[in-house]
């Protein structure tokens, strides 16, 4: 379903990204893991349209789009609950899970779903987002996400800064979400929320794959070792 291919990804002259390879196929949860300043965010912000890239190195079902912008890559059906949430402050709750409908794509994703699989957000709807707790702020960037009704979406660092009990509302909720036929990938620095929650996983270091496997057959000291970039 969604492929790079020797990724690469530069802030101006700082190349960030070397060589990277990831797939997730269709109705796969795979976790991408690394350190502060690994490379994570550069991969999802790459991905999405919002770094450039040359056009071959991003493929959506089998269709290179790495020269897609930001919005046509969303109409595709690649969604992104970014790092920091990134809500309109000057909006509702409900007028920013409406922003995440601008594509009009059909599917399974309603506000009336979206207030299903997260009851407070329904209670604050007419409440400014940018007024609720961190974790009802991220529940909103999900529900955003949702409402886009996409065939992937990009979960970036989702529990950070979150309080642990709001951490285990949200990955509570993520089975009735995959459950309805998306795909993810999921950066996530708490290891093993990551590989407990994942088929797969790619750990990253310096901007460079330094592990990749299946969750199951991935041992902790491997992944301590790959975190690090002691390979």
């Amino acid at each position: 379903m969604l492929e790079t291919k020797g990724l690469t990804s530069f802030y101006g002259d700082f190349q960030a990204l070397f060589g990277i390879d990831v797939r997730v196929d269709k109705n796969e949860v795979v976790s991408l893991i690394g350190s502060n300043g690994a490379g994570k965010t550069t991969t999802m912000r790459t991905i999405t349209g919002l770094i450039d890239c040359d056009t071959t190195m991003v493929l959506w079902n089998g269709q290179a789009i790495g020269h897609l912008r930001a919005d046509q890559i969303a109409k595709l059906g690649i969604a992104m609950v970014p790092e920091g949430r990134q809500l309109f402050p000057s909006l509702s709750v409900e007028e920013n899970l409406k922003i995440g409908a601008q594509n009009k794509r059909a599917g399974f994703w309603t506000l009336k779903r979206v207030y299903d699989l997260f009851p407070v957000l329904g209670e604050r709807r007419r409440q400014g987002a940018t007024t609720l707790s961190g974790g009802q702020q991220q529940m909103v960037a999900i529900g955003r996400a949702l409402m886009s009704n996409p065939e992937i979406i990009l979960f970036d660092e989702i529990s950070l800064g979150l309080a642990p009990i709001i951490i285990n509302q949200i990955y509570d909720a993520l089975p009735d979400i995959i459950d309805n036929g998306l795909s993810a990938l999921i950066v996530e620095q708490d290891i093993s929320r990551a590989l407990s929650i994942a088929k797969r996983c790619y750990c990253l270091s310096e901007g460079k794959i330094t592990l990749t496997g299946s969750t199951d057959s991935i041992s902790r000291d491997d992944v301590s070792q790959a975190y690090f970039g002691k390979i």
